[in-house]
């Protein structure tokens, strides 16, 4: 699924969108990553090439623009826009995409939408969240060089005239998000409809989630280091987890009523309406949050035509009888925080039924692993425990070999494909020239050689040998998957048993307490 993001700058110095392209920075202080001789360090991996720059630099090209058109004086002007195109992390392993393929789309999708401006189109093997996904910068200057043909989504002569500046107007953006879908579509990329499917994730949000995560993994480091099982893997923003609860709502409510009953009981999160939208008030919050902040998916339209789909599928199923699945073992309330919280009678009557049907379940569950002592118990959990980690650990190891055996792949297939090429350039009366006919196939070959250098590679292994590793590699990740699911699935439902447990007597003692 590509997706487009926009971003507008006020920087007179034109370089620095060129320097952050090609060395590597700090992705939290946007400082640049220095070597031991404190000099920059390079990206490992790139390609970068200028559109409509001429003879000159990109900087030069946008400087000699400002001064010929008057134009860009003020601090304040927008002196570059930047446009990034993310490619789902799959399209390298399933659909072929590689880097080379990216650029050719973010050279020809620049050329089509951003035709007279001076451009920079760089891509990147992958993003600063290293999730694997190849992505393109288009950096452009603001200024128009020259008049380009006039093209249906152009309204203003601002988006065709010379010494005009580009404007990133919502039009503007509607248009771009329609060609990145229809280039994905062509080019037989995963795609979704950027028009309608939007999670909003604010900056704030983003970087808080990335600056807590690696907090939490350093903590979790260092219980590591001391013997102990961190509880919390994942850092997951307040945010984050509202829209799943919401969701989960969402997806089986059948009425706006049914909707915000669901809402409030399950996890005590208040829903109103008002001026038309949607706002949402979690549980210790005392300030609503809007919908339009979360995403579309959550807003009042969106809301209410899921709500009657869910409607024509399935009857309408009131609270009181909400069922969970018959192999899911329900976890008991703690009443008594739940009151003290301001829950009201209502919940008090539900709640109290609840917990007698998730005991029950908890008991029957028990009873048939013959496991109603309470050491017993605690044996078969710590078992399960350390069989799930075992295998979750032969599962990423081989997630990991597969994805070396894939690397060595691509990179074996481009060294022996542009090879040729390589040699041709050695031989050709103007190396220079050639070069800048081939420049993506030599950085490929160059990129190839480099990484087949680094681990030690003579000899390009067999492309039937490595596919073979792979499906070998992938059948056992499948043994073991069985495995880690099979002990996961059972170990939190006899630690949800377990607490059901511990609380139930806590519950039992604290009448007994008050009766006395």
């Amino acid at each position: 699924m590509a997706t487009l993001k926009h971003i507008a700058s006020k920087n007179s110095d034109y370089s620095a969108a060129e320097t952050y392209l090609v060395y590597q920075h700090d992705e939290f202080s946007g400082k640049k990553i220095l070597d031991e001789q404190s000099r920059p360090k390079l990206r490992e991996s790139y390609i970068l090439d200028t559109l409509e720059c001429g003879e000159a630099s990109f900087a030069m090209a946008c400087l000699l623009a400002n001064r010929k058109y008057d134009k860009n004086n003020h601090p304040d002007d927008i002196k570059s826009h930047q446009y990034i195109i993310s490619f789902d992390p799959r399209d390298a392993a399933e659909n072929g995409l590689t880097m080379e393929k990216a650029q050719a789309l973010g050279l020809n999708f620049c050329k089509e939408n951003f035709p007279g401006h001076p451009a920079i189109v760089c891509t990147h093997p992958d993003g600063h969240n290293h999730s694997g996904n190849i992505h393109v910068h288009i950096v452009i200057g603001s200024v128009r060089t020259r008049e380009v043909e006039r093209k249906p989504y152009m309204q203003k002569p601002r988006d065709w005239r010379e010494g005009m500046k580009h404007s990133s107007t919502a039009q503007t953006m509607r248009h771009l998000r329609v060609a990145v879908m229809e280039m994905c579509q062509d080019a037989k990329l995963y795609q979704i409809d950027l028009l309608s499917s939007k999670k909003r994730v604010s900056e704030r949000e983003y970087w808080m989630k990335r600056r807590s995560q690696m907090k939490l993994d350093r903590e979790n480091a260092a219980l590591l280091a001391a013997g102990q099982q961190p509880t919390q893997t994942e850092f997951e923003t307040a945010k984050e987890t509202l829209r799943k609860q919401i969701s989960d709502v969402l997806d089986n409510a059948a009425s706006f009523e049914d909707f915000s009953d669901r809402l409030l009981q399950q996890y005590g999160i208040t829903v109103k309406k008002s001026r038309g939208r949607l706002s949402y008030l979690p549980a210790g919050r005392k300030k609503f949050i809007r919908a339009h902040s979360l995403g579309d998916k959550f807003e009042k339209e969106l809301v209410l035509a899921t709500l009657k789909e869910n409607a024509k599928s399935q009857p309408i199923i009131l609270h009181s009888n909400l069922e969970e699945k018959p192999d899911r073992i329900k976890k008991l309330v703690d009443i008594q925080a739940k009151l003290k919280q301001g829950k009201g009678i209502g919940y008090e009557r539900w709640a109290k039924k609840h917990n007698l049907k998730a005991m029950a379940q908890t008991l029957i569950l028990l009873q048939e692993k013959g496991l109603l002592n309470e050491d017993a118990l605690d044996q078969r959990i710590a078992e399960l425990d350390t069989k799930f980690h075992e295998s979750l650990a032969v599962v990423k190891d081989l997630e990991t070999r597969m994805a070396n055996n894939q690397t060595l792949r691509r990179y074996a297939a481009s060294y022996k494909q542009y090879r040729p090429l390589a040699q041709k350039r050695n031989a050709a009366k103007s190396p220079a020239t050639f070069e800048e006919q081939h420049r993506a196939e030599l950085t490929a070959y160059r990129t190839a050689a480099a990484y087949l250098k680094a681990n030690n590679i003579t000899k390009l292994p067999s492309p039937n040998k490595l596919e073979a590793e792979y499906c070998a590699l992938a059948s056992e990740k499948a043994q073991f998957y069985e495995q880690y699911k099979e002990a996961k699935i059972e170990l939190l439902k006899l630690k949800d048993a377990k607490q059901n447990v511990a609380l139930f007597f806590r519950e039992d003692e604290r009448t007994q307490h008050h009766e006395r």
